[in-house]
């Protein structure tokens, strides 16, 4: 069984559906025949989250019957992704959703109809050159991470051969441009807040430096800030797609399925012609298109407004995921947990984040209309965090922590604050704020040491809370308040707010000995 069969029409569509294989419902030529000469969507970035989530739902929309046109992918740093997991296998591949029961789900992907590198060094630069010249051209997204949205003045001083990706599209939008200005939605599906505005800020950096350099004219500048013609909106994208599983390999390779070799690049790219998922998805879009728009809602994904897409947003990063995971993540680290799928286990660290969710921060969320934040949590707590297939690690989630708390939980202290409401019903956010203090010791609840996780800000907290000693309850605890009324890393001064006292004694606590973490962790859930 191997995936070129399907393209070859070599295959048993019998025996594939018999092993539980979903395969494309619709004319695989007949699609890239017809994306070729009326292309409507070009993505940038062709790792592992394209081809499970944007090209799946893409695939769903196809198998519909409801719409004729595929994607084309474009390469924008690591080429050898083209050569390796897309050349070989003539562009399909394999999603495999893992689902929380231990099953899972497989799913033959064709709605890639080319694969480029997007570099001018290749012969496949003038084909994207021809793509955004053709006025069908809809809309061309991204998932190249946040870091893919930077540039510098190197890269802007380079002219029209730049080297950074914005840099490349800015170039291929000038193409656009001159072939008749025809309009284009320019579509981030990156998992970082307000994203469409990273992409519009990168875009408008390299044309009017260009523009000031006389390599363009100016009225170019102006196409892309008319926004009649061009738009950049937001949208919200959530689902894991870590590295290719041995167990995915070995479940795949006991159906017969040949195409299941791991693949590592250079740039040490981990990747293979399956993408294994976790079965949890959202891709929430604002709905602001110029030229027309594939129809991912056939898949999936939701069309909104900006405002929504930005609760959404919001009720994850501040509510229902993303505090959650840093609770888990410093808990997990003192505790000695490696896998989140095990701590979930745990009955003290599954209430710890359950009464978080539901009786903590849900007070103070923004119900964004299109997503219940009840079933979110829900679908967070039962499904994707303790899934065994999800091989993410506390220690991972921990980096930056000293970065992500003025956001995962400063933003609810603030809200509570803002409302009035009594934050003597806050329990489990002070904890995990305590926990903090007792974490950047780097001893785990039986004495031995860990590695905190790479952090900007390590050294600079590790060194406040360096005079404190563990098991030692007579010391001098005043270094704490350098520490909690440190409005960089918690948004807010604690003490202020009136909760730096009722932290402190938390961190007594959990400073007294050996087990103090789990005896500490467990009262104050159990009280909750």
């Amino acid at each position: 069984m191997k995936l070129t069969d399907i393209l070859n029409g070599t295959f048993n569509a019998a025996e594939w559906e018999q092993k539980g294989y979903q395969l494309p419902k619709f004319d695989i030529k007949a699609l890239r025949e017809k994306t070729a000469k009326e292309p409507t969507w070009v993505h940038f970035g062709g790792g592992n989250i394209f081809r499970a989530f944007p090209a799946a739902i893409l695939n769903d929309a196809l198998n519909s019957g409801k719409y004729d046109r595929g994607v084309i992918v474009a390469e924008t740093f690591d080429f050898e992704v083209i050569d390796k997991a897309y050349a070989p296998y003539g562009n399909l591949s394999l999603c495999v959703n893992l689902c929380s029961d231990g099953s899972i789900e497989k799913k033959v992907i064709a709605s890639v109809t080319e694969a480029l590198k997007a570099d001018p060094q290749f012969n496949d630069w003038n084909r994207l050159v021809e793509i955004f010249k053709n006025p069908t051209l809809q809309m061309i997204s991204f998932t190249i991470t946040e870091k893919g949205y930077s540039f510098n003045e190197a890269d802007l001083a380079r002219g029209l051969k730049p080297v950074f990706a914005l840099g490349k599209v800015t170039a291929l939008l000038f193409e656009r441009w001159q072939a008749g200005a025809y309009p284009l939605t320019i579509q981030s599906m990156d998992n970082c807040s307000h994203n469409g505005d990273k992409v519009k800020a990168g875009v408008f950096a390299y044309a009017e430096r260009w523009a000031k350099d006389g390599l363009v004219p100016q009225t170019f500048v102006d196409y892309l800030k008319n926004e009649k013609i061009i738009t950049f909106p937001w949208s919200m994208i959530d689902k894991i797609t870590p590295r290719p599983h041995e167990k995915v390999k070995e479940l795949l390779a006991a159906d017969g399925f040949e195409d299941n070799n791991y693949i590592e690049t250079e740039k040490h790219t981990f990747t293979a012609p399956f993408v294994n998922a976790e079965e949890v998805q959202y891709l929430v879009i604002e709905d602001n298109y110029t030229n027309g728009r594939p129809p991912l809602d056939l898949g999936g994904a939701l069309y909104t407004t900006r405002e929504t897409v930005d609760k959404v947003e919001t009720m994850k990063v501040t509510t229902c995921l993303n505090p959650l995971h840093t609770a888990m993540a410093i808990y997990g680290c003192m505790l000695g947990y490696t896998l989140i799928s095990a701590e979930m286990k745990d009955d003290d660290l599954r209430a710890f984040i359950q009464k978080i969710g539901y009786m903590e921060a849900m007070p103070v969320v923004v119900d964004p209309g299109v997503l219940n934040p009840y079933e979110f949590i829900g679908a967070v707590l039962n499904k994707r965090l303790p899934n065994p297939f999800m091989p993410d690690a506390p220690q991972r989630i921990a980096t930056d922590t000293s970065q992500k708390l003025p956001i995962r939980f400063g933003e609810t202290l603030k809200k509570y604050i803002a409302r009035g409401l009594d934050k003597s019903n806050l329990v489990l956010i002070p904890l995990v704020l305590a926990g903090y203090a007792r974490y950047l010791k780097g001893i785990k609840d039986d004495g031995t040491p860990f590695d905190c996780s790479p952090d900007p800000m390590l050294e600079e907290l590790q060194s406040i809370v360096a005079p404190l000693e563990i098991g030692k309850p007579d010391q001098d605890w005043s270094a704490l308040k350098n520490l909690y009324s440190r409005k960089d890393v918690f948004a807010i001064d604690l003490y202020e707010a009136g909760l730096g006292d009722k932290i402190e004694g938390m961190v007594k606590e959990l400073f007294a000995g050996k087990g103090a973490v789990r005896s500490t962790l467990h009262k104050y859930v159990v009280a909750r």
